[in-house]
């Protein structure tokens, strides 16, 4: 596991008191907005407001006035209207808002979205031929079509018309529609192009109901738009926040059956609703009757007006979800286990992973997760027949779509974007490809360029964390992109106490600082996989919430990240520093001697760790966290220069080989038959002599 590099901002705390003192904002909150910028009254008014009025007239968008002018001369002439989505949440709440207004206003509509394992992302001429058959004579496009150019002609030789609608990147170029209504469209002067497609559609609507309606459909359908923006991970700043807020507020006792039965079964209903709800609970929901291949499922969803139908697809959604994370888990094992053969955290800039049978409609998370992981831009091929079909994720600081750009004779075809992309290749051509995107690897990434990074908004002292000052953070929400819930931190506070919970998956966690303790929860990692122990000073980045157990309030750290702090450091590099002093010219003392020799119990903690831990027979990990995590597992003090003559003691007696670069090592385990002997290794004997 990588170390992550702090990037903490330093606002203007005078600044912040007035913020708090003028506009009532808890001292924490005024700090967050500060440290974002947002630093006087005038633009904390202009970030955080939500009011309906800040909603910009959607007849600004270019080609509105051309969409509008299509679909009322459709529903004119009682022609039938398709709307064309996509098969992930964005997609599918668009499809359903503006197929129900659509509807409501007497047009003769339907839908049709392709299926994403036989048919794949976007227009194909086969569904212009199906569509054209069924009597269909206007299409319109949600959250996607804007690089349909081939469709689009085909369809109007058919003599179908094209709306397009999407918000995704284009080209000066544009399909030969009707209308191309995208406010990322280079002569589009619209204020405001963070929309996701579902707030196209949205703003579609609004062009067609006229600023009279405004209210009435945004109160009918922000549910639905917000739900969408949300989990296609959209800046929720300016329009965006007016619509996720509104949504978030019609949430609460929405009008959409499928919505509402969907918050029942997903154990939400009498839960408090935000972003992080979307977003975690309901949109991995959604999504995964997409990946599963049965998007119908959850368009009929938020379609239906039949209570009992909502509740058996709501159901359903949540059965299907369990069936995506089995799979998911599925395809993570096998991954892991080929990558334990194939990966060289030393060499190695990205990984790719090519196997049979994975399902290619998940591998797309799989790829995330390992890449969150290890820290490292991450390709997964799933193979089927003579053709492999590919998802990869990346960090900022390696374009990945431009890797691929660099393979592209190899690839059938390739689409995404800086940190997610898509690809098709034969199967014959796989090899070839990993062996030239990991010489562009090398070629692109340097040391340092891909440590992920913890953004802090302010470092606060516990003076700053009350109850109030707490909930007062609620006045940013709702968080997402762009404006993420506040990470603070604070320095040297002192581990009193580590609890695993939930069988060693997760972390609590007892901090103190200046006599006030903390209880702090570090998630997705268990005890033993910790890089400290109880006794040690740490810092730590957290977000701050508000815990209630059977009535009782209290303010909770959750952890984005802990390191040890300066004097832990410090202290480790004074016994490094004593144990190389030992390895160059063997000059101790014999209390420095007995600093650094290891008794049986401690070589016997270190053996186990390092033999448990390694995955096919490699382990790599900061010294100063494998020091740590030894004492904290055996219970015994194996400081970190013991920690090295122990491995020098095993790599004398041929159990294993290591190297030590940029605070890393990297351990081989060897294969050694029969029982080694350590009692005649140099390094050890002439330990216990210097130390008499």
């Amino acid at each position: 596991m990588k170390m992550k590099k702090w990037v903490t901002a330093a606002p203007d705390l005078e600044a912040a008191r007035s913020l708090s003192e003028t506009c009532g904002f808890s001292p924490l909150a005024a700090v967050a907005l500060c440290a974002r910028g947002v630093g006087t009254p005038e633009k904390a008014q202009c970030f955080l407001a939500t009011g309906i009025d800040g909603l910009y007239d959607p007849m600004r968008l270019r080609d509105m006035d051309k969409a509008v002018a299509a679909i009322r001369k459709a529903i004119g002439q009682q022609e039938k209207i398709i709307v064309f989505g996509d098969y992930d949440v964005d997609g599918i709440t668009a499809t359903c808002v503006l197929l129900r207004y659509l509807r409501s206003i007497g047009a003769d509509a339907d839908y049709y979205i392709p299926n994403r394992l036989s048919e794949g992302y976007g227009l194909s001429c086969a569904a212009m031929d199906a569509l054209y058959e069924q009597g269909v004579r206007l299409i319109v496009t949600v959250d996607s079509g804007v690089t349909a150019f081939e469709e689009t002609a085909y369809a109007k030789q058919l003599g179908i018309r094209m709306v397009i609608t999407d918000h995704h990147e284009c080209r000066d170029e544009l399909p030969d529609a009707e209308a191309v209504v995208n406010p990322r469209r280079s002569d589009c002067t619209y204020p405001f192009a963070e929309l996701a497609g579902v707030g196209v559609a949205f703003k579609l609507i609004c062009a067609l109901a006229g600023p009279e309606n405004l209210e009435r459909v945004l109160n009918q359908y922000a549910d639905l738009v917000a739900l969408g923006t949300v989990a296609d991970v959209m800046p929720i700043v300016g329009e965006n926040r007016i619509i996720v807020a509104a949504g978030l507020r019609r949430l609460v006792e929405t009008n959409n059956l499928g919505l509402e039965m969907l918050l029942r079964e997903s154990g939400q209903k009498s839960r408090r609703l935000t972003a992080s709800v979307i977003s975690f609970i309901l949109a991995p929901r959604i999504n995964a009757a997409g990946r599963m291949g049965n998007t119908e499922q959850a368009v009929e969803l938020f379609l239906t007006d039949n209570p009992v139908r909502a509740q058996e697809l709501a159901a359903l959604l949540c059965e299907q979800n369990k069936e995506r994370q089995a799979a998911e888990n599925e395809i993570l094992q096998q991954a892991l286990a080929v990558l334990r053969k194939e990966y060289n955290p030393i060499e190695d800039k990205i990984i790719v992973l090519a196997g049979e049978g994975w399902h290619h409609g998940v591998i797309g998370i799989v790829s995330s997760r390992i890449c969150d992981r290890y820290a490292c831009p991450t390709i997964l091929i799933a193979v089927d027949g003579e053709v492999g079909k590919g998802s990869g994720r990346s960090m900022a600081g390696f374009n990945l779509f431009e890797a691929l750009s660099d393979s592209a004779p190899l690839l059938e075809k390739f689409g995404g974007h800086e940190l997610a992309a898509g690809l098709t290749i034969p199967k014959e051509n796989i090899e070839e490809f990993k062996a030239r995107i990991h010489a562009y690897a090398d070629a692109h990434i340097h040391p340092g360029d891909l440590m992920p990074l913890v953004h802090i908004d302010c470092a606060i002292s516990p003076a700053y964390i009350t109850e109030s000052s707490v909930e007062g953070l609620s006045a940013l929400e709702p968080f997402g992109m762009k404006n993420p819930q506040p990470v603070f931190s604070m320095e040297n506070m002192y581990v009193e106490d580590i609890t695993p919970i939930s069988s060693d998956r997760h972390v609590r966690l007892t901090l103190t600082k200046d006599g006030v303790s903390y209880t702090a929860m570090l998630f997705g990692t268990g005890a033993g996989g910790c890089g400290f122990a109880q006794g040690n000073f740490v810092d730590a980045a957290f977000h701050l919430e508000i815990n209630e157990y059977r009535g009782r309030k209290t303010v909770q750290l959750v952890l984005k990240d802990v390191r040890l702090s300066e004097c832990e450091l410090l202290a480790d590099q004074k016994l490094l520093n004593l144990y190389n002093r030992y390895m160059s010219d063997g000059a101790l003392t014999a209390a420095e001697a007995r600093v650094l020799l290891p008794n049986r119990p401690e070589l016997v903690a270190v053996w186990r760790h390092i033999i448990s831990r390694a995955e096919e027979g490699r382990l790599s990990v900061h010294s100063n966290a494998l020091s740590r995590r030894v004492q904290w597992e055996s219970k015994r003090e194996v400081n970190i220069g013991k920690l090295f003559v122990c491995l020098d003691v095993f790599s004398e007696s041929q159990l294993l080989s290591y190297n030590f670069r940029d605070g890393l090592l990297n351990i081989t385990l060897k294969h050694y038959k029969g029982k080694a002997d350590i009692s005649k290794s140099v390094v050890l004997n002439t330990l216990k002599s210097m130390s008499k």
